[in-house]
């Protein structure tokens, strides 16, 4: 372990070398990266782009935004003290408590004083003279360190549509991720909305109930269901107190650690009365179950797939007082879970108001955006503010808006050109002694457990690093080829896969994400965590190590 300064502050490993770690983002990724480099005795430094801690739960401040994990498993499982002193007020928080769970734990391990808010990473170039790495942020100040971590998260970069005229609205436009600090913005106005994804889901159940008039402008339904969401009364947070060691066992047996597991039988194993009264028994249950708890089959057998979309379409149809907007309402073009499910407390609920209107634009294309409002081909409509629900530049977009360059000088954007290519889904050959927590070909799943195995990870083989005197680490070209090859195979089969989707890599409005790709680990969560188990458990060999003279 790296030795103290005068018992409290870290020595450096390298002292012409500002820090030793330096972690680009504060959300819980970075936070935990954070205390972690300084248990191990580094010297380490966040820096954040805005003025808190938080990341997702700081930036994404929108009407409805919430957990659709349960609030429990969306914890940090390593302290003890910290599940004792922490109460959830509900199955699935809201943004505020979410938000306010961060800050807590910011302030519980004093995190803050090695956060740097305000400062936009431009720019991250590995140094071959020094082993290091300089960082220059959007003010010009520069920051070297031995080792970087990127925690920019995976959904962090919003975009807007590719629509004329985005920036000639004269009212108030904004992106859900960018919600404005005066949460009444929208009270009483004419409101229209461009997105029918996950985000809008949340914000159109919640601006149903205060606007003026909403218009919903929708290019691809999305399945949804019911989160039921209820509050936590103390003696219920007791009881989950005392069930954590269970739920956190059961999040680590789970494919995508969750603590739902999925049903070992397939559709066709039973009757269709057993598989209704199946279906019937998860949509009445809370949170993913209905996803997550099915029957094993319906992510890989695309004929058990139609019969849960069939069943879950004649849920819609119930809700929807108007068969026609039913009707736009169900998705057509893929199934039930082949996309992300975001779930929701009352969103179909909102067309059967005669203040909602639902205008498909694949049969009604949005021409352009004006001064006043939005043209459509066949309507002119005004609004008083616009919101974008249109997504973001996922998982890769946030390393594209750093300018990274590794050895040579070679962007990190141009090595990804021909496809995403990682060993472990933790580092890139090219790029010595930079770790990405939550990056492309990881475990994504229920995040915050995903988060403490990478952090942990990371932090370890940092520490074996302190400890052996590496000054450089780095992926092999065996390694990503092998990883890359690993991650492609576990993609196969699924009909997730099959659909554009965040998840794979497309995103309409992105220069370059027009075709789909493979940018996660769709393999279980127990085998990613074995295979990275051990390569630790056989000293690293597997990644090239350079030890100082």
């Amino acid at each position: 372990m790296v030795g103290q300064l005068n018992g409290s502050a870290p020595a450096k490993l390298d002292p012409t070398l500002d820090f030793d770690v330096l972690i680009i983002g504060a959300g819980q990724s970075g936070m935990y990266s954070l205390h972690r480099m300084r248990q191990i005795g580094l010297k380490a430094r966040v820096l954040e782009a805005g003025s808190g801690e938080g990341g997702t739960w700081f930036w994404n401040r929108y009407p409805g935004a919430r957990f659709d994990s349960e609030s429990y498993s969306y914890i940090f499982s390593f302290s003890q003290e910290l599940l004792d002193e922490w109460n959830w007020s509900e199955h699935f928080a809201g943004q505020d408590e979410t938000l306010r769970y961060c800050q807590y734990f910011a302030k519980k391990f004093d995190l803050k004083k090695d956060m740097q808010f305000n400062t936009r990473v431009a720019s991250a170039k590995y140094q071959q003279s020094t082993n290091s790495w300089l960082l220059t942020d959007t003010d010009g100040q520069t920051y070297t360190s031995r080792f970087i971590i990127t925690a920019m998260g995976i959904l962090n970069q919003p975009t807007l549509p590719n629509i004329p005229g985005v920036n000639d609205f004269k009212g108030s436009a904004f992106h859900t991720a960018r919600w404005p600090s005066d949460a009444s913005a929208v009270n009483g106005k004419r409101v229209g909305i461009i997105g029918t994804g996950a985000t809008a889901i949340q914000t159109i159940q919640e601006l149903k109930k205060t606007v003026g008039s909403l218009t919903v402008f929708q290019r691809t339904p999305n399945w949804t269901a019911p989160l039921r969401n209820t509050k936590i009364s103390p003696e219920d947070m007791e009881g989950i107190r005392k069930r954590y060691p269970t739920i956190f066992q059961d999040c680590l047996d789970s494919y995508a650690c969750f603590i739902h597991k999925s049903d070992s039988r397939s559709v066709f194993d039973v009757s269709e009365e057993e598989r209704e009264k199946r279906w019937e028994d998860l949509y009445s249950q809370a949170g993913f179950s209905k996803w997550l708890s099915n029957f094993y089959d319906i992510g890989t057998n695309r004929a058990a797939n139609e019969l849960f979309s069939k069943f879950v379409a004649d849920k819609i149809r119930q809700r929807v007082n108007d068969p026609i907007t039913a009707e736009k309402l169900i998705p057509k073009n893929h199934g039930f879970g082949t996309r992300r499910v975001p779930l929701e407390g009352g969103y179909y609920e909102a067309f059967n108001q005669d203040n909602v209107e639902l205008v498909d634009i694949n049969v009604n294309p949005i021409e352009k955006i004006h001064e006043k409002g939005i043209k459509t081909k066949d309507k002119d409509y005004e609004f008083d503010v616009i919101v974008y629900a249109t997504g973001f530049d996922a998982v890769t977009g946030s390393f594209n808006a750093v300018d990274i360059r590794g050895i040579d000088g070679v962007p990190l954007k141009n090595t990804w050109d021909g496809g995403i290519k990682t060993y472990l889904g933790l580092t890139v050959q090219g790029f010595p002694n930079m770790f990405m927590i939550m990056g492309p070909h990881q475990m994504f799943g229920n995040i915050p457990r995903s988060i403490e195995y990478a952090v942990g990870w990371v932090a370890d083989f940092i520490e074996y690093a302190v400890n052996n005197n590496i000054v450089t680490a780095e992926a092999t070209e065996k390694g990503v080829q092998e990883w890359t090859e690993h991650v492609h195979e576990c993609a196969k089969g699924l009909l997730a896969n099959e659909v554009d989707s965040w998840m794979t890599g497309v995103n309409k409005n992105v220069e370059g994400k027009q075709t789909r790709s493979i940018a996660r680990y769709n393999g279980p969560a127990p085998g990613y965590r074995k295979r990275c188990d051990d390569v630790k458990a056989h000293d690293y060999e597997t990644l090239r190590l350079v030890k100082g003279t």
